[in-house]
């Protein structure tokens, strides 16, 4: 068997075995002349024969070398010849490096991804395909390696991925090895250009392509390449499976974050989407955290219960943090080994304690529970201290007067929403509301002026001492009591009759302002939340 033919019989197997082309589609090819890449561009060609399908080539002029024009050149008159459109983008990589401060590798990578993307997109959908072979893949292995990684960075190159904008990425030369994509085109008298940055050793992976794995081949283990290329399959499968673990863990003990009205009570699980836009970023290299469709980063904020994460295995520990480190910092890539082992001590001591992380990242331990949060990130969707004092000019002060048995009064609390004090006449058997956010008082009980604010020093409630009688206690005590995170304290807002607190919103209202038997009037408050129309309340937590 010739090697064209024993070359694209392997090619075309390895195509339909991961369902990379189907009929009818649109390709993106990524072309720089080199060898792999125009062995990649005949052997789609040769493919096309079999299988109908739209071919486009990208070129990138990395504006790195005196010859990437004539690079250039050759793969557009290899592109003429074959009447396959090419598309030509011409970057100054070393200017992007010096921008985004990272290597001309990284910048150069980031650059070839966009273009391909654009490309795709002018086409309505295309597919990506890039040249990567087994020594790629190898080369890639041992550099995680090298650095330190885990299952995901040593399964190396996946065949396909899907980034963040649902779009697969092909790679259908993975299974060939530098040798045979250069006999194949010996073969068939196809000429290539030659990179010389790729001869040097200025590169990283130059280092492991020109001396590690040769030396692995010749005098360690002949088959290197193909052992390496059958681990990374296993370990793919591995890392598939642990996966899946990993998110029924996460969707086990982390939870939305309490004490914050506006939140909605989001999963933690993630979705395939969301770790495939996190996985497009580390191996595209754009430096960018996964982000919502509206530009917000998803996850900003989250609470992790510790006795439910201490019953899963150390790996899955890991694992599960390295998940939410990731989604809190601007590049998951640089999230360590140590910052992992940091966070797990938290949950591994019962004392509070908090870290900071790089990236704003703050971790904090507070009785049962530890929360990951970034920056100002962190805080979405919560006032900032002293935020509600701000907002209300420093404090809301409520009128009660007649008028609220006749039309309700309104008050605007800013992000926490709207206040509504209504008077109702009381009736016999009537049902207190069994609502978190509405309440009712006895408003003839109520001789001072009320106020609408954060805490204050003095503060107290009244409570039942489960003796028939009622008894002072300070909000301090009660918050500490009930385990209300320190940072959340002063963000609840208060219904204050001087120092002493009708109702601590969401929480608890005071045994004295109770309505019973002898009540005459009362006064009902609500709190409602982006809610437009009256009535519309919240779920029903139960009352204390």
């Amino acid at each position: 068997m010739k090697i064209r033919e024993k070359t694209e019989k392997k090619v075309f197997a390895y195509l339909e075995e991961h369902h990379m082309i189907v009929p009818g589609e649109k390709i993106v090819a990524g072309v720089s002349g080199g060898a792999d890449s125009v062995c990649l561009l005949f052997l789609l060609l040769s493919y096309r024969e079999k299988m109908p399908l739209s071919l486009t080539v990208v070129h990138v002029n990395h504006g790195l070398r005196r010859e990437a024009g004539e690079d250039a050149r050759y793969v557009e008159a290899l592109c003429r010849e074959n009447e396959i459109p090419f598309l030509l983008t011409v970057a100054d990589v070393h200017r992007r490096a010096l921008e985004e401060k990272c290597s001309e590798e990284d910048a150069g990578r980031r650059i070839r991804y966009e273009a391909f993307r654009q490309a795709a997109e002018k086409l309505g959908g295309a597919k990506i395909a890039v040249a990567h072979n087994s020594h790629d893949n190898a080369e890639t292995m041992l550099f995680h390696l090298f650095r330190g990684t885990g299952i995901k960075g040593l399964s190396g190159i996946a065949p396909v991925r899907t980034d963040g904008e649902g779009r697969e990425i092909i790679r259908p030369i993975l299974c060939l090895k530098r040798e045979e994509i250069e006999a194949y085109l010996e073969e068939r008298g196809i000429a290539w250009r030659t990179d010389c940055t790729n001869s040097g050793d200025e590169y990283r992976r130059n280092r492991i392509r020109h001396h590690i794995l040769p030396y692995a081949e010749h005098e360690i283990a002949e088959g290197t390449v193909a052992h390496m290329a059958q681990t990374a399959e296993l370990l793919r499968e591995t890392e598939g499976f642990l996966e899946l673990q990993t998110r029924e863990a996460l969707c086990a003990c982390v939870e939305p974050e309490e004490g914050i009205p506006e939140r909605q009570a989001e999963k933690a699980k993630l979705s395939e989407e969301e770790r495939e836009d996190r996985k497009s970023s580390e191996e595209a290299g754009n430096g960018k955290a996964p982000e919502g469709r509206d530009g917000s980063r998803k996850y900003c904020g989250y609470t992790v219960d510790v006795e439910s994460f201490l019953q899963f295995h150390p790996a899955l520990q890991k694992r599960m943090l390295y998940e939410l480190l990731c989604r809190l910092s601007p590049r998951g890539k640089d999230i360590s080994f140590r910052h992992i082992s940091d966070t797990r001590d938290l949950f591994l001591r019962s004392e509070h304690r908090r870290i900071r992380l790089p990236f704003g990242i703050t971790v904090r331990r507070q009785y049962g529970k530890v929360t990951l949060e970034r920056g100002e990130e962190a805080d979405r969707g919560i006032p900032e201290k002293g935020a509600l004092e701000k907002d209300m000019t420093p404090v809301k002060k409520v009128s009660l007067t007649e008028e609220i048995f006749v039309r309700p009064a309104v008050y605007n609390l800013g992000e926490w929403g709207k206040m509504e004090f209504q008077g109702i006449s009381a009736k016999k058997e009537q049902e207190v509301p069994g609502n978190r956010y509405t309440k009712w008082f006895d408003y003839d009980k109520i001789k001072e002026s009320l106020v609408i604010r954060s805490r204050m020093q003095g503060d107290f409630l009244t409570i039942a001492d489960g003796k028939g009688n009622m008894i002072h206690k300070s909000l301090k005590k009660y918050m500490v009591t009930e385990k209300i995170p320190q940072q959340l304290r002063d963000r609840i807002p208060v219904l204050a009759a001087g120092n002493h607190i009708l109702w601590l919103v969401g929480r608890r209202i005071s045994e004295y302002f109770k309505v019973d038997g002898n009540t005459k009037r009362i006064l009902q408050v609500k709190l409602c939340r982006g809610c437009e129309e009256r009535g519309t309340e919240d779920e029903n937590v139960g009352t204390h």
